[in-house]
């Protein structure tokens, strides 16, 4: 006979209920859930868990930080569970035994992890959405303003713990799925927020519902303590190290930029030797916050107040006098006293080709001609105070890309260089999946009508595509 008294879940606390008599954990106090259970059972558990030190209550209060259940019946549980008048059910930990059997082996409690949860279905459902939020970034406007930073903070650690180790799947699946989050314009409060949103998989959602619960990820939370992960987040931090570098850096057994130096077998190449040049400036070897020249990876967004990095877009007009702009305005730079203004150059000629384009690799670089600079500003010039100036230093170094595409492709080249790489990405699919089109930084090709499509400007490219068109400041996917 089902009931929803008290007293199916709670029995009464009797004479021989055990107590804990030598507790070795006291920030754990063990609730055991009878129902599904029995009492017999629950019984036996009791004296198993105090005999192991842990503190087991009789009854439930807002004391209990594990609630323990064998009732697979979430919705059930979750209904009595909220009828008790708890003011501290949401920081408690719902778990199946699974987790108390994990704890009994190992002699302590353990760390609570999303298999162990027993989820609140009724988070997991709400009203739907009354917008539909389209699959592609490119039909989605994002701007700066987050209102779900919390979840896509996650999200990020994962993305880049995938890209460093490689992984191909689960990084694109989590960057998606952040950019989703992104472009959302309500804050996700609870699971039915979640429904119906493309590109949201399960393990999102128990992201999102670890958050709801919890206030943080235990995946992200693991993987922030992983040697590994610190390790390649510091190598790649360098201007010239990838993670294909960093990765073969840490086989080798090296953590440290102190030991790469030190290392005879390592040979650095151009672009390395000018990213670890100041690394004397940096008492702590092990952190790349100071004195490093980092490798800005956020694409610049025209229309912002602020940049990261800056793309300059050099349209060759195949003038006589400069077979090359971007080269010329180098040599200018080289020949002309700037003050160290320019630390870094690194110059590579065109090699476009008609043969070559439209490129199906979203990850290649395009053919034009371009230099690749970092520049030296000092502090009193850098707009936003402090934040952009590494303490101790008085000047920042930033990239700046010179990029001189051909004038009938100035367009296809403007719009692949401004935007997330998830954006990017995103346009570049919609126009294979949707569109049976081949887009890149070079060209626009239709392969119904097997020509290619010219474009004056970037409203011509979505115009082609059926898009509408996009501001660059709506493209931070």
């Amino acid at each position: 006979c089902f009931q929803t008294s008290a007293n199916l879940y709670q029995p009464e606390v009797t004479a021989d209920a055990c107590e804990c008599k030598d507790v070795k954990f006291g920030d754990a106090r063990l609730f055991l859930v009878e129902r599904k259970m029995g009492r017999s059972r629950r019984s036996f558990l009791t004296k198993l868990a105090t005999s192991k030190g842990f503190i087991v209550d009789q009854s439930l209060s807002d004391e209990i930080t594990h609630v323990i259940s064998e009732d697979k019946d979430a919705a059930f549980l979750w209904e009595w569970l909220k009828g008790r008048g708890l003011k501290n059910l949401p920081t408690m930990h719902v778990v199946g035994i699974g987790w108390f059997t994990e704890s009994m082996k190992e002699g302590r409690p353990v760390a609570v992890e999303t298999r162990h949860l027993i989820q609140d279905v009724q988070m997991r459902t709400g009203p739907a959405q009354q917008s539909t939020v389209c699959p592609y970034a490119c039909q989605r406007r994002t701007t700066t303003a987050n209102k779900n930073k919390r979840f896509t903070d996650a999200l990020e650690v994962l993305v880049e713990y995938h890209e460093l180790t490689e992984i191909e799947g689960p990084r694109v699946a989590y960057s998606r799925a952040a950019s989703v989050l992104k472009s959302l314009p309500w804050t996700i409060e609870s699971m039915g927020g979640t429904e119906a949103l493309p590109c949201v998989g399960e393990k999102t959602r128990t992201l999102i519902q670890e958050i709801l619960q919890y206030g943080r990820s235990f995946e992200v939370e693991k993987i922030l303590a992983d040697e590994r992960y610190q390790t390649l987040k510091l190598f790649t931090s360098v201007f010239g190290v990838g993670p294909k570098t960093a990765d073969k850096w840490y086989r080798r057994g090296l953590r440290s930029f102190s030991q790469i130096l030190a290392d005879p077998d390592v040979q650095l190449n151009r672009m390395q030797q000018n990213g670890t040049s100041r690394l004397q400036r940096v008492r702590n070897s092990t952190s790349a916050s100071k004195g490093l020249w980092l490798e800005i990876r956020c694409l610049s967004q025209r229309g912002l107040s602020h940049l990261n990095d800056l793309h300059v877009y050099l349209p060759d007009l195949k003038s006589p006098k400069s077979a090359n702009l971007a080269l010329a305005i180098l040599n200018l730079w080289r020949t002309t006293p700037l003050d160290g203004l320019l630390l870094f150059q690194a110059h590579h000629p065109s090699t476009l080709a008609l043969k070559k384009i439209p490129c199906r690799r979203f990850e290649a670089m395009d053919y034009y001609s371009k230099c690749f600079l970092i520049l030296k500003l000092e502090g009193s010039r850098v707009q936003g105070g402090g934040q952009a100036v590494p303490a101790g230093r008085g000047w920042r170094a930033v990239r700046v890309d010179l990029v001189a595409p051909p004038i009938e492709r100035f367009a296809f080249t403007q719009l692949g260089w401004t935007g997330s790489k998830q954006f990017e990405r995103d346009l570049r699919r919609f126009a294979r999946v949707e569109r049976n089109m081949l887009l890149d930084n070079h060209a626009l090709f239709d392969k119904a009508k097997n020509q290619f499509l010219a474009a004056v400007t970037e409203k011509d490219i979505f115009a082609h595509l059926g898009l509408e068109y996009m501001e660059p400041w709506q493209r931070n996917a």
